[in-house]
């Protein structure tokens, strides 16, 4: 799954060498299914991540791809959103953050909760049951408190991924459609769900192709030389499945 090119990397495997020797007898079995030296095309990765799954509920597929970056660099982290054409399957709690007439469109919108400093202190008080946190500009002075807590879970309003915008209407009925964020970790890599294990093979690979075209658009200037390294699919508990980036 890995492409081995310095110390980095065979560091990585053999990291998940160990990992994989450690896991149960059903990931095994899955694990056998895949051909590890291979790189599928996308669509048979997908078939094969649906097929090999042994999970007992409705796991989320999800795509890795290992760039060539330098996350030291600031202008080689990779950050944003894009809306999956065929959602994530999965239903979001949005919260905004909003005064007056915004704070109605955002209830219209179908925002499941909204408010100004008493929704702040509801969350310095404890209160995290939501997936994505939506701002108006003119709320970030209040909500920039939350950093501590809304940071570490990636749930901060961010302009780079449009949760904070006057467009609160936009803004709620993407995450409500489908919306997903990226960045990048430590290593490199960009980890995004693209749907549930129980989304027929074309779905997913209507939602790995916009990935795909986003993150390659997104390609800093400063990169010299192969940009996507490898690119991978996997089910939640699911062994991972090695895909052929020239069949993109």
């Amino acid at each position: 799954m890995y492409q081995v090119g310095g110390k980095s990397d065979k560091t990585t495997f053999a990291r998940r060498k160990t990992q994989m020797a450690k896991r149960g007898k059903k990931y095994q079995d899955a694990l056998k299914q895949v051909d590890t030296t291979k790189a599928y095309a996308p669509k048979e990765a997908l078939e094969l991540v649906k097929k090999v799954d042994f999970a007992k509920f409705d796991a989320t597929v999800e795509t890795v791809f290992k760039l060539n970056v330098d996350t030291k660099q600031a202008d080689q982290q990779l950050r944003g959103a894009v809306v999956l054409p065929n959602g994530t399957g999965k239903e979001q709690t949005v919260i905004v953050f909003a005064k007056g007439q915004k704070a109605k469109d955002a209830q219209a919108a179908g925002a499941d909760v909204v408010g100004d400093d008493d929704l702040v202190q509801r969350i310095q008080d404890g209160w995290l049951d939501f997936d994505v946190a939506i701002a108006t500009p003119d709320m970030m002075a209040q909500v920039g408190r939350l950093g501590r807590v809304l940071g570490p879970k990636g749930l901060m309003p961010n302009p780079k991924t449009g949760t904070v915008t006057m467009d609160v209407t936009k803004a709620v009925e993407e995450s409500k459609a489908g919306k997903v964020t990226y960045r990048t970790d430590r290593d490199g890599n960009v980890h995004v769900p693209i749907g549930k294990v129980s989304f027929d093979a074309d779905k997913l690979l209507g939602n790995l192709n916009v990935i795909e075209d986003t993150i390659v658009r997104a390609r800093p200037a400063s990169v010299k030389g192969t940009y996507v390294k490898n690119v991978s699919v996997a089910s939640t508990f699911g062994p991972g499945v090695h895909v052929d980036l020239a069949q993109f």
